[in-house]
This record gives structure tokens, C-alpha cells and sequence, in this order.
């Protein structure tokens, strides 16, 4: 694939502290990025805010505000994993829908592709800019607006299953499912608000487990172990 949007959870940039970052993580996650952009493959990359802010745990702040931090907390994820990329020799540019002084650059289409074009590993912080709307939701919208090939997500669990593996040992994990099995089934790869856009859109997804070996070089280049979501 020569464009792909990469999401990554927050939670599982954090490791096994769940809060905050794991540096070996976020640097393998580079390492991976780093071999993809290598072989010629433009890569944006969408991060959930989770190690920092879950909002809707919370019944004591109003909605709008919860989802303003959680943009934030997104923010600050870009930033840092950006800087962990230009460690690795990546060059790099966070973009967010809304102004954050000189640490981010407002999002534009044309300015994504002319990031590309120099060989450029593009965040996409900040979601979609309003509430109401989670990273799942941004991450389609912004991979439909680069003209993105396909979403890889990077989860905690290996891939789809028909139920939730964690607490039905016999849950059947797909190889393939189509983004409308997804919908009718409520399988929960993305929202329902993303999965429809993805299903309108034809935007296919490739999900796997971040913590397996080589988990995103292998998204692009096989061999693929996790579950294609077909539109």
C-alpha cells in the first residue's frame, strides 16, 4: 500500500502502567513506522488519548468539556510520539483541527500531501475538533480525506472475534469480516458512527495486536495474522 493511516491506542503506548508512556513501546513502534516509510509507504498516524483521560467514566464533568480534554490528551500523544520518531531519524509533523499556538499546525489536505511527498510521518491530534466524536471517528475521517488505502489498528486484543475473547475463552477470532457483519453483528472494532463511514466509504481495515512481533510491518507486507475488515 503506498498511503496507509496507522491508529494507535493510547493505552497501549502506556504498556503494562496503563498511564502515561512506555518509551520501549512508543521507540519499537518507530522502528516499525521507520522500515514502512524505508520501503516507500506514506504513513499518517492517528492516537487515542486513553493513557491519559477517559471522559466518559466520569458523570460529574459535562460531555463537551470531557471530550475537550480528551482532544488535549490526544495532543500531547502526538507531541510525544513524534519526538520519538525524530529520534529515530523520522521527520515528522503533528497537525490538529484547531490552533494550539506554535506545537501543532492546523490541518489542510494539501499541506498532508506536501508532507508526504518529503517523506514526512504526519499526526493527526486533536480528533475531529468537536465533541461527541471519538478518535475511532477522526481516524476514518482522516484517512477518506489523505485518500488513505486502508486503516491499520493497532489494538490490544490480535484481531476481530465474534465475542469478547477476555471473558469467552471459546470466542472465534476472523480472518476476514466485512465492515457490514461488523455493523449488524455490533462486533466493536470502531464505533458505529466509523464503521458507516468506513462502509460508505469503502475504506478497508487490517486490525491486529500492537504487542505482536513486527505487528505493523506485517499489516503491509505479511505475513498478516490479524483480521482484514472487508467494504
Amino acid at each position: 500500500m503506498k498511503r496507509v493511516l496507522l491508529k494507535l491506542s493510547g493505552e497501549a503506548l502506556a504498556g503494562e502502567k496503563k498511564m502515561g508512556f512506555d518509551e520501549p513501546t512508543v521507540t519499537e513502534v518507530a522502528r516499525q513506522v521507520k522500515e514502512l516509510v524505508d520501503g516507500g509507504t506514506q504513513v499518517g498516524i492517528v492516537i487515542g488519548g486513553g493513557n491519559f483521560w477517559r471522559g466518559r467514566d466520569s458523570d460529574s464533568i459535562d460531555r463537551t468539556k470531557a471530550d475537550q480534554i480528551g482532544m488535549l490528551a490526544t495532543v500531547m500523544n502526538c507531541i510525544y510520539v513524534s519526538e520519538i520518531f525524530r529520534s529515530q531519524g523520522m521527520k515528522t509533523q503533528v497537525m490538529t483541527p484547531f490552533a494550539c499556538g506554535a506545537f501543532t499546525e492546523l490541518f489542510s489536505k494539501d499541506r498532508t500531501m506536501e508532507c508526504f511527498e518529503k517523506g514526512m510521518v504526519v499526526f493527526f491530534a486533536g480528533g475531529t475538533g468537536h465533541p461527541y466524536f471519538s478518535t475511532d471517528t477522526g481516524t476514518v475521517l482522516r484517512a477518506v480525506e489523505i485518500e488513505a488505502e486502508g486503516i491499520l489498528l493497532a489494538k490490544a486484543v490480535d484481531g476481530v472475534y465474534d465475542s469478547d475473547p477476555k471473558t469467552n475463552p471459546a470466542a472465534k477470532k476472523y480472518q476476514e469480516v466485512s465492515i457490514e457483519k461488523v455493523i449488524e453483528k455490533k462486533l466493536a472494532v470502531v464505533d458505529l458512527t466509523a464503521s458507516i463511514m468506513c462502509m460508505e466509504n469503502k475504506m478497508p481495515m487490517y486490525v491486529f495486536g500492537l504487542n505482536q512481533e513486527n505487528s505493523i510491518v506485517k499489516a503491509i507486507s505479511g505475513p498478516f495474522t490479524g483480521t482484514r475488515v472487508t467494504v
